[in-house]
């Protein structure tokens, strides 16, 4: 059966932080985490409640850089109700905190994006914040990805050089990504390159290019057929991203209906599905990059009919269900 990641980037807003709408700890963490609302909640405890139900394991990618402001309590808020779940826990970071740090293992060093940094300070950043995932009491995390997606080469070696086995930050189909890993667009096959396991977040085709595989850009009906067509093509695995704010409008302050019932469609038929499972980074077969380097992974072929299916629900969902 072929492993399905389901990828939730856990993070809290710095940009709600740096305008001031949510500087304490637990209103960031209502609005980003948790997604609290008086409509009910769509967040990472909505999102586990689903997974518990339907037998679903996911990879939750969460970003410690935070404690830099408020401390290890922000870390131990995320990552002790997703290790009590049975869920992973693996490293995110996003290097626009280091503007609200008033102790830095950087000095006065700054950068929006983890590739702003040299090989040698990405590494300092990176064990701070798996010491921080540790302090938390979750297992040492064995897999990343950047904060937006804005890893480059520099960034494996210093992955590697800490003992990490994966990175997630190459979105093969995200076309214009802040990502500098020198790979090529389009090709969503787990490989070996400086030194580390890239695991793309996968994609399908699309015209003329290709569409990224996120929840909140693939319609269900695409998901599906990309997971269908994954496996009957015997790919090694498919990676697909989310956040824990993705289903939640932070505008309106209410769940996003629409967004909400293609997660659950997604995770009731993934749950009962014959041909995919669920699956963390802990769970892949430690030569799958190097058996899917032997060959080209076709990606979904365009469809008209679908890609037309999947405009007229996002028109819903930024219109009509908002």
């Amino acid at each position: 059966m072929l492993p399905v990641l389901i990828t939730i980037d856990t993070e809290y807003s710095s940009g709600l932080y740096r305008r001031g709408e949510a500087q304490d700890r637990a209103a960031n963490f209502g609005r980003t985490i948790a997604c609290r609302s008086a409509a009910g909640e769509s967040g990472i405890f909505y999102q586990m409640d689903l997974f518990e139900r339907h037998g679903i394991k996911a990879v939750f990618f969460v970003d410690p850089m935070p404690a830099m402001v408020w401390g290890q309590v922000a870390v131990d808020e995320v990552v002790q109700p997703i290790l009590q779940r049975g869920h992973e826990i693996q490293l995110h970071c996003h290097t626009e905190w280091l503007d609200f740090a008033q102790d830095s293992p950087v000095d006065d060093r700054r950068g929006q994006h983890i590739r702003n940094f040299s090989q040698s300070d990405q590494a300092i950043l990176l064990e701070w914040c798996l010491a921080r995932i540790e302090a938390a009491g979750a297992p040492r995390p064995i897999a990343f990805r950047a904060g937006n997606y804005s890893a480059n080469d520099d960034t494996l070696r210093a992955l590697a050089s800490l003992g990490l086995r994966w990175d997630s930050s190459f979105p093969a189909g995200y076309d214009g990504s802040l990502c500098e890993i020198s790979l090529p667009k389009g090709d969503c096959r787990p490989v070996r390159h400086c030194e580390m396991q890239e695991f793309p977040a996968s994609a399908i085709a699309a015209h003329g290019t290709w569409r990224h595989a996120q929840l909140t850009a693939l319609s269900f009906a695409e998901i599906r057929s990309a997971i269908e067509h994954a496996a009957a093509h015997d790919w090694p695995g498919f990676c697909l991203v989310s956040h824990s704010f993705e289903l939640y409008n932070r505008q309106s302050e209410r769940p996003n209906r629409l967004l909400c019932r293609r997660f659950e469609k997604l995770c009731e038929w993934l749950g009962r599905s014959d041909i995919a499972h669920s699956a963390g980074f802990a769970d892949l077969a430690g030569d799958i990059s190097d058996r899917s380097a032997e060959r080209e992974l076709l990606l979904m072929p365009h469809s008209a009919w679908r890609t037309g299916a999947r405009m007229a629900e996002q028109f819903a969902a930024n219109t009509l269900f908002r």
